[in-house]
């Protein structure tokens, strides 16, 4: 039965490493790890990447929003808000901090955003 939900699920994703990580897949079928936090976290002033995402029913994540910033701890400036985040179903805030320059981080903002196509990246809205 678990193989068939990871065949036909919504979204299939790598198996999680940890109760407080999570590997996203990219479009490319690279695996990004991220930590998994509450909304009100407060992270340090690093660059990175972070998720806005549901927790479904069954345990596993949906994506609301994806995006890379040069400083996690102010990640709101120029971005999606958290009321609208949570206005679209977000539970948590996934995120993991990359120091690889900002061409890696939007290298992997796009593979994740072409892989989930989350509600709140309008680079999709018609």
């Amino acid at each position: 039965m678990n193989l068939l939900k990871q065949w036909f699920g919504r979204h299939p994703h790598s198996d999680q490493q940890s109760s407080s990580s999570f590997n996203w897949p990219g479009q490319s079928g690279k695996d990004y790890q991220y930590e998994v936090h509450p909304l009100n976290v407060a992270l340090r002033p690093l660059p990175g990447l972070y998720i806005y995402a549901k927790q479904l029913p069954d345990g596993d994540w949906s994506p609301v929003y994806i995006s890379q910033t040069r400083d996690l701890h102010q990640r709101l400036e120029g971005h999606v808000r958290l009321g609208d985040a949570i206005a679209n179903g977000a539970t948590h805030l996934h995120s993991h901090y990359c120091n690889a320059g900002q061409g890696a981080r939007c290298t992997e903002e796009h593979d994740l955003i072409e892989r989930w196509r989350p509600v709140c990246n309008d680079v999709f809205e018609n």
